[in-house]
């Protein structure tokens, strides 16, 4: 289990939520905000040339309610890395993280994501700069390899590289990247899942902060890696099913409250629903994220539907939230209420 002396920072990182182009922007994380007050959230990647060049604002803004959250950078020049992440800082993050799993040709042709795999010693010149710019922790998130890599050597010499340089924890995601001839749809899916190779890494690093991502798709199966690993990092299962975030702080943090339920979690985001609405933001825009949290139970399909034809339409405002959720089935409302 994890102790005090391997946790990196003042929040506990057993349990995350992966970043994810075009879904973990800010709207989405405030959603899972209400379901869960421990998980670690991260950002979108944001590249270093967007956070230098860019519209800082709308790249990193972010709500208070959504601490603890982590920036996730892509980039591999060291000074770059350095300067965003002293304006992630600056914004309030409470982590900066490195790409080192990206395999799309975006990244590649830009020099960093899941290619880095092969330059550890430019991962860790990275870390060094950016844990000389900043006070909070500095991450990074692999893979086991990439290409015809052999994931025993590849993933020791990153870790060996990053911790060196200081870093503080290290997320694995579970599989090999292969560059050439997979898509990064297929790269998600097709290379197999080696959960061993991860716990294999933390014996040789039983001190250090180890995360396995990659492929979880429950608590029930991934809760038991916590006895050798310090965290779990959730992708698509925690979007599409989020309604695991409800169960996260019990099960994960030792929480006395009881779990939030999907129907309490969709009262709790109305003021932020409103708040977001006032200053000009689409509905569609945030309830995109919501849209799987009834997975699985009555009136899901009405849910999903409602919020997908509805919100669209100018004008569109919390009656439809409220439609929506009208039509969930009412003898899951009655069972929630008594959890």
């Amino acid at each position: 289990m994890t102790t005090p002396d391997r946790l990196y920072t003042g929040h506990m990182p057993r349990f995350s939520v992966a970043p994810m182009m075009e879904w973990t922007d800010r709207h989405c994380r405030a959603f899972h905000r209400q379901l869960s007050r421990h998980a670690l959230l991260y950002t979108e990647m944001v590249t270093t040339g967007a956070v230098i060049h860019g519209d800082r604002e709308h790249l990193l803004g972010f709500s208070d309610l959504e601490h603890p959250i982590a920036c996730q950078l892509g980039g591999s020049d060291p000074k770059d890395m350095a300067v965003s992440s002293r304006t992630a800082a600056d914004f309030g993050y409470d982590e900066v993280n490195i790409n080192v799993g990206c395999p799309s040709d975006r990244v590649q042709s830009g020099r960093f994501g899941a290619c880095l795999m092969q330059e550890p010693e430019l991962v860790a010149a990275c870390v060094s700069s950016m844990k000389d710019a900043v006070d909070i922790p500095v991450t990074v998130k692999c893979r086991i390899g990439v290409d015809d890599q052999d994931p025993e050597e590849a993933l020791d010499r990153m870790a060996d590289a990053v911790f060196a340089a200081g870093a503080d924890a290290l997320w694995v995601h579970a599989r090999k990247a292969w560059l050439k001839g997979l898509s990064p749809k297929e790269n998600r899916d097709i290379p197999p899942l080696d959960y061993g190779r991860v716990l294999r890494l933390k014996l040789r690093f039983p001190e250090k902060f180890i995360g396995l991502n990659g492929g979880l798709q429950s608590l029930d199966e991934a809760e038991p890696y916590l006895e050798t690993l310090d965290g779990l990092m959730f992708g698509r299962a925690a979007y599409h099913t989020p309604q695991i975030l409800g169960e996260v702080d019990r099960r994960l943090y030792g929480a006395s409250t009881a779990d939030m339920s999907a129907w309490e979690a969709v009262r709790a985001h109305m003021g932020y629903l409103e708040e977001q609405l006032s200053r000009g933001v689409k509905l569609a825009h945030m309830t995109r994220h919501m849209l799987g949290l009834f997975h699985g139970r009555p009136g899901a399909r009405s849910w999903r539907r409602i919020l997908t034809v509805e919100a669209i339409k100018p004008g569109a405002g919390l009656e439809v939230v409220e439609k929506a959720l009208a039509a969930v089935s009412p003898q899951d409302h009655a069972a929630e209420a008594a959890e």
